[in-house]
């Protein structure tokens, strides 16, 4: 379970991530607040998760979640240029979350 709740807590870390970016500062209440409850969720759910995996293990698993699929989202938005280079190392750090988790169970 606490492998499901890191995994969608890693979900709101991109969700808070972006809407970060399009906040403009804080200066705009729908991104502002979706910000703030994406915010929430995400640090609920990475406490929740620490209960049961290693401090170590559950950062790094949550911060790659949200940085591979914030990343993904401005490619597929077009808000950044894909490239190769930026493919693989995004799949670099894919296998590495996904790695940690074997090695773990």
């Amino acid at each position: 379970m606490s492998w499901i709740v890191l995994f969608v807590s890693g979900v709101f870390e991109a969700v808070w991530a972006v809407a970060l970016g399009k906040s403009d500062g804080f200066s705009k209440l729908t991104p502002t607040v979706v910000f703030g409850v994406g915010l929430l969720l995400s640090m609920a759910g990475l406490a929740f998760a620490m209960r049961e995996l290693p401090t170590a293990t559950s950062y790094v698993v949550w911060v790659g979640i949200g940085a591979v699929l914030t990343a993904t989202y401005s490619f597929l938005t077009g808000d950044e240029a894909v490239s190769v280079a930026k493919v693989v190392l995004i799949g670099v750090i894919t296998a590495s979350v996904v790695g940690l988790k074997l090695l773990h169970g």
